[in-house]
């Protein structure tokens, strides 16, 4: 387990409670007191750390390494084996930055789509770290094109960094592919459900972001930048990232009180990836839960309450 700086104080506990568990092992004294004490104070100090949360430390736990990805979700809710990954945008190319594919949660159908990050060096760079081209845009349409034609719904789940800022993703439309996208989710015919698991940043999580109901998962953030570079443009330098996480409003309370999600799911102490199986049950629950909610809802009615559910975003009420 990789611990970042603020939960060090973790780390120390946790090394005395693994030191008493080795010298009862060892010497044969009976230490499950002292060790239970320990186990205590490990609970105690997560509750104050985690609890206490700021906004940056909650985009770093976003970002942390052992933190569950797509593919992980997919692998830990859907039916063994039931997931068939489709590729390509039928148009360029396929982008790995950008997953999708059919699959049954409990027997129900779902079309799944979203950006993959990746475990490994060569993997990140492969996966762009979770930054699709426009083509992988445009493969997110397709598949939702797809879903809706056979009255699938779609679950999106989100964490990148934002859409890839490269020249050639330039040359080939991204603005154009989130601006499509966006537009055309709003007319869908189906229901969509948006998580956003880890990083949601801008337009390159709007781009697949558009639905009846959108949640984001405990420790994950959700806003038009990130705060580096937020920093950068307002300051010259990354110094200040930490303030732009503040003015930035960028927390899942942030966002569910400024109505711009519908809930926030709740993850397990300290973070999704100390109990991945828990996330993926937690966020497994909340899917099915609104498949049902919208199970009777005409398609146009879907399209009216996603139209309107954005509209409202940012309107000024006198």
């Amino acid at each position: 387990m990789e611990y970042l700086s603020f939960e060090l104080p973790i780390k120390e506990l946790m090394d005395q409670y693994q030191t008493c568990s080795l010298v009862g092992e060892e010497s044969g004294v009976d230490v499950k007191l002292a060790c239970s004490q320990i186990e205590d104070k490990i609970i105690e100090k997560k509750k104050e750390i985690y609890g206490n949360l700021t906004p940056w430390q909650r985009v770093q736990l976003s970002r942390h390494p052992d933190r569950p990805y797509t593919l992980d979700y997919i692998n830990g809710m859907v039916d063994k084996g039931s997931f068939l990954e489709l590729h390509g945008d039928r148009n360029f190319a396929d982008d790995p930055a950008m997953i999708g594919g059919l699959a049954t949660l409990d027997g129900q159908k779902v079309m799944i789509i979203g950006t993959q990050k990746g475990r490994t060096t060569k993997e990140r760079q492969h996966r762009r770290f979770g930054m699709p081209n426009p083509e992988g845009y445009r493969k997110a349409l397709r598949l939702m094109k797809l879903a809706e034609k056979f009255r699938i719904p779609v679950v999106t789940l989100v964490d990148t960094p934002g859409a890839y800022p490269g020249l050639e993703a330039e040359e080939r439309g991204q603005g154009e592919a989130i601006a499509r996208n966006i537009f055309e989710m709003t007319m869908l015919k189906t229901p969509i459900f948006t998580y956003i698991i880890g990083e949601g940043a801008s337009g390159g999580a709007l781009g697949i972001g558009v639905g009846n109901k959108v949640y984001m998962m405990e420790n994950t953030w959700y806003t038009v930048i990130a705060p580096e570079s937020c920093s950068s443009i307002l300051w010259r330098n990354w110094d200040h990232k930490e303030d732009a996480a503040n003015a930035l409003n960028l927390t899942p309370k942030d966002a569910l009180r400024e109505k711009f999600i519908d809930g926030i799911i709740e993850e397990p102490l300290g973070g999704a990836h100390y109990d991945p199986e828990v996330a993926y049950l937690n966020l497994k629950a909340s899917i099915l839960q609104n498949i049902k909610a919208f199970s009777k809802f005409t398609g146009k009615e879907l399209e009216t309450h996603r139209q309107e559910k954005f509209i409202a975003m940012g309107q000024f009420k006198g």
